[in-house]
């Protein structure tokens, strides 16, 4: 496999849910070093972000990203992602390598106002959303944690381009890996188009738990 070092830098559209879940649904899927941020009693925040990455990218794919909880360590907050999906094999190969994201071939479907994403014949989710009727220009930083052999890893996802809300509704089919955490419908539902997003390289934190 072939891909660039970090940061890596990919230019496309994305569209992110957030969705409130129950925190004893999703525990036993991140490591139990980390401690989840609450944001309501007993209730934390999940997110499911899907892109596609143009040619002007490092490399173009699609992807999905389902990130569970907002997770703390040491004061810093980020995400922790333990469903990952791309169609790029390359992509899936760097995502694990340099990073420690457990990425997943998936396949890709985008249709006008929907996406669906298939791993073979299992049905992963599928996203409708409307039209984007107001949208701004803004630079965001999303910090995330991963988990490389048995080191804890923290890096930073740099996004710029222009935001705006939509509906959307989400499915996630019985079949889904991510089916048993109840994401429900999403409470937000963000696209970003022109994107400009860099990840950067990771940094080494603690060890954690062999088994976590």
């Amino acid at each position: 496999m072939q891909y660039p070092p970090a940061p890596w830098t990919v230019k496309g559209y994305a569209i992110q849910t957030l969705h409130l879940v129950n925190i004893d649904q999703v525990r036993s899927l991140i490591p139990p070093e980390l401690n989840l941020f609450s944001v309501w009693p007993s209730k934390t925040i999940a997110s499911v972000y899907l892109s596609y990455y143009s040619s002007e990218s490092v490399m173009e794919y699609s992807e999905l990203i389902v990130a569970l909880a907002v997770t703390a360590d040491n004061g810093k907050l980020g995400g922790w992602i333990p469903y990952i999906y791309v169609d790029n094999e390359n992509s899936v190969a760097g995502g694990r390598e340099i990073w420690g994201l457990p990425k997943e071939l998936a396949e890709f479907t985008w249709q006008e106002k929907s996406v669906t994403v298939r791993q073979g014949n299992q049905h992963l989710c599928t996203l409708n959303y409307g039209q984007t009727s107001f949208a701004w220009r803004q630079k965001l930083a999303a910090p995330g944690f991963s988990k490389l052999d048995n080191d804890l890893l923290t890096f930073t996802a740099n996004f710029e381009g222009l935001f705006g809300f939509v509906g959307s509704s989400l499915i996630v089919p019985s079949e889904s890996p991510f089916a048993g955490v109840g994401l429900g419908q999403p409470f937000l539902t963000v696209r970003c188009d022109q994107l400009i997003l860099q990840v950067d390289a990771p940094k080494y934190g603690r060890v954690l738990t062999v088994n976590s």
